[in-house]
């Protein structure tokens, strides 16, 4: 008997993860018993696919999943989150009932190192600098005699937080003539060393690095990691790149090296998510901005789909889950 099959999420979400062909390897061997996603667990319709449902498939947006809902769904076992952090939707009780959990975070994390390791070597190169100039001047620019450290080559990369996301760049950088450093509290040097890079202190890390990326996760532990004084301690001439999550960073001591003129920083979040428009940030020549595109966007959004819809067929197999979650990775992971 094949196991039954719903997708929780609003109808956008569902639209724009899982267009109509992405569902389609679900059968024969699973009974999707909808297309149609649940958005409210306590409407009528809601509660009939509850009912009857063995796995939900959910995405951004889901509704929690909290002991009334599972009251609702005596048949439940799975739920497989076609998106990152499922703290949003996971209710204690799931955890208490022994629901098992997979998140679609290694295929989000996937383009967000994709873009991080483009803006590194673009950093390296001084290509964001070196167009500005190009563009304000409109004539010959001499690169080489404005940035005579230019290039990759035996440059330090420093990555704070060997997360799933940091891991994929550390991977990604692999084939570079790159040095690269990581700090993370629980890594050591073993697995480090693993990895291929070498573990070092967060201070001496920001300290020697020509290029730091952010990687970390946003916990109440994390909030202002990057403080004042490690903002302080980056190398004249490196760049800072976050893709983590604006409050990992005191903005304000980032904007004063920044307007010091020799620190550059590539954001693709911030603090506020969007900026106030008088924010020197969006002026600054050293600072380039992005509207939080690193992550899981386009047709890069049906990864996570296929990765949701593969750890459905690996259930419909009798295997276990690739990449579940489990209540103990809480404590460290977004």
């Amino acid at each position: 008997m094949s196991l039954n099959v719903a997708l929780a999420m609003p109808v956008h979400t569902a639209q724009a993860v899982f267009p109509p062909r992405s569902l389609d390897p679900l059968e024969p061997s699973l009974n999707l018993l909808s297309r149609d996603p649940i958005q409210d667990f306590h409407t009528p319709a809601g509660r009939s696919l509850l009912a009857k449902a063995d796995i939900l498939i959910t995405g951004w947006g889901c509704p929690i999943i909290d002991e009334a809902v599972l009251e609702a769904a005596p048949r439940l076992r799975y739920v497989l989150h076609a998106a990152g952090s499922v703290k949003h939707h996971i209710g204690d009780a799931c955890w208490e009932r022994g629901v098992q959990v997979s998140s679609a975070a290694d295929a989000n994390a996937i383009p967000v190192a994709e873009y991080t390791v483009a803006m590194i070597v673009l950093a390296n190169k001084r290509v964001l600098q070196i167009a500005r100039t190009l563009h304000s001047t409109r004539t010959d620019v001499l690169a080489e005699q404005l940035f005579p450290d230019m290039g990759n080559y035996r440059k330090k990369v420093g990555i704070i937080g060997a997360s799933k996301i940091g891991r994929h760049v550390i991977r990604l950088l692999a084939p570079y003539d790159l040095d690269v450093v990581v700090s993370d509290p629980y890594l050591d040097a073993t697995e480090a060393a693993a990895l291929g890079v070498q573990l070092v202190s967060l201070d001496e890390l920001v300290a020697e690095s020509d290029v730091v990326s952010l990687h970390a996760p946003s916990l109440p532990s994390t909030r202002n990691l990057m403080d004042a004084a490690l903002v302080r301690r980056m190398r004249p001439g490196a760049t800072f790149i976050n893709t983590s999550r604006g409050e990992l960073v005191d903005q304000d001591a980032l904007l004063a090296r920044v307007e010091q003129g020799d620190l550059y920083a590539i954001l693709d979040v911030t603090t506020p998510w969007v900026l106030p428009s008088d924010s020197p940030f969006y002026t600054h020549p050293n600072v380039l901005l992005t509207p939080h595109v690193a992550g899981s966007l386009g047709n890069e959004l049906e990864r996570m789909a296929a990765s949701a819809v593969d750890e459905a067929l690996r259930l419909a197999r009798g295997e276990s889950l690739r990449f579940r979650v489990r209540v103990e990775d809480l404590a460290f992971t977004a």
